[in-house]
């Protein structure tokens, strides 16, 4: 089996490349990618491997039924948007999109997985059961479209055992993998903060109620809601990113303070506790002030849990497939994903493709303007999950 899955990936090693490369010069942001998800259907097409559209807007969920006796269905999941950020890179396959990029490797994750959809195509008498190939729309994006096509009744008619899904990780070389067992990537919450004061001169301070002075006792004190009142032994983040004021000037005390931040956790229980923490602050604080605010926390997406037992599954398939010296231990992370949504629904393992190549100078980390990677990384993106999904239906 593993003999076979090596030398279709190799086989297919070229033509995925050039998905990934026509899907890299072609971004489409979250929840807009049409022109991605009619390049998806074209290739299931030419498979004559069935599928199902419009899930949370261009979404698409293909099946491929084994030919052994089987009920089990697994599911594999590649996400499909793109960032954002005007491309750097001087490649031929450079974003044609102006202010939009494959910044975070969603190129890569999608053609892995048509790929992976190939082989599994070619092996359906290896396996019984069902393969359920989610391409996904919105990653980047909240409310992110795996919520959203879970309440769309992704899993309503028929539950998955499990879900696997891979995410490219330029800090680790190109040949390798990472897993982390457990709680492995954190919630994340967006905050939207607006201070309202009084503007004036600033000669005259006595007469304003300064949203500036306020803002900066606000950040400050929030800070401590994190180092003082959560446990340490949980991980926790909470930065503020943009703060604006409208108007204002080296003697102009502005009317407000605009501010946007996140607050990230592993514990769900701590994050509805902070959230009240970080409002009842706030309401305080500008209330002594004599200030005015309005604060939205716009719930994101929850940690997300690996599952040990199907990861511990999934870092003995890799170790067999790619040799233990290329399987590595990986550390929790503070970034999030909107895979976290499946990881509360079904088992899950959620794991990492190493794209870097530092001799060659691959090495920027995602969402930056340079980011690309080592497309050798493609050779095993695709036969890993396949192989992966064989043995948890084959036997």
């Amino acid at each position: 089996m593993k003999i076979d899955v090596q030398t279709l990936s190799k086989e297919l090693f070229k033509d995925v490349v050039a998905i990934r490369r026509h899907l890299h010069a072609h971004p489409e942001l979250s929840f807009q990618e049409k022109n991605t998800s009619l390049y998806i259907e074209g290739e299931l097409k030419d498979h004559k491997i069935k599928y199902t559209k419009g899930w949370a807007g261009y979404g698409i969920v293909a099946e491929i039924k084994g030919k052994k006796k089987g009920n089990k269905i697994i599911a594999l999941r590649g996400d499909m948007d793109a960032l954002p950020i005007q491309e750097k890179n001087k490649i031929s396959y450079k974003s044609t999109n102006e202010g939009v990029m494959h910044a975070c490797g969603h190129d890569v994750h999608t053609s892995s997985l048509l790929g992976t959809a190939v082989i599994l195509n070619q092996l359906r008498s290896h396996f019984g059961g069902t393969v359920r190939l989610i391409f996904q729309p919105g990653e980047e994006k909240l409310p992110g479209g795996a919520s959203v096509m879970l309440k769309e009744g992704l899993f309503k008619k028929s539950k998955p055992s499990e879900i696997f899904g891979q995410h490219v990780h330029p800090p680790l070389e190109v040949g390798k993998i990472g897993i982390c067992s457990g709680k492995y990537m954190a919630s994340a919450d967006e905050i939207y903060l607006t201070i309202h004061g009084k503007g004036g001169h600033a000669a005259l301070p006595h007469n304003c109620i300064d949203p500036i002075i306020i803002s900066a006792e606000v950040l400050s004190g929030i800070q401590q809601i994190v180092s003082r009142k959560s446990n340490p032994i949980t991980p926790s983040v909470l930065s503020f990113g943009k703060i604006n004021s409208e108007g204002g000037a080296t003697n102009v005390i502005p009317n407000k303070v605009f501010i946007e931040g996140t607050f990230r956790t592993m514990d769900e229980k701590w994050r509805s506790e902070a959230h009240k923490l970080i409002y009842n602050y706030i309401k305080n604080t500008t209330l002594a002030h004599g200030a005015k605010f309005k604060l939205e926390i716009k719930k994101g997406y929850p940690c997300l849990i690996n599952n040990k037992e199907l990861c511990g599954r999934m870092k003995k398939y890799a170790i067999d497939y790619l040799g233990e010296r290329n399987v590595v231990d990986l550390p929790i992370r503070m970034s999030s994903e909107d895979f976290a949504f499946f990881s509360h629904k079904i088992p899950a393992c959620f794991y990492r493709l190493g794209t870097g190549n530092v001799k060659k100078g691959i090495s920027s980390p995602v969402h930056t303007d340079t980011f690309n990677i080592d497309e050798n990384a493609l050779k095993i993106s695709t036969g890993l999950m396949a192989y992966a999904a064989l043995k948890t239906l084959g036997n």
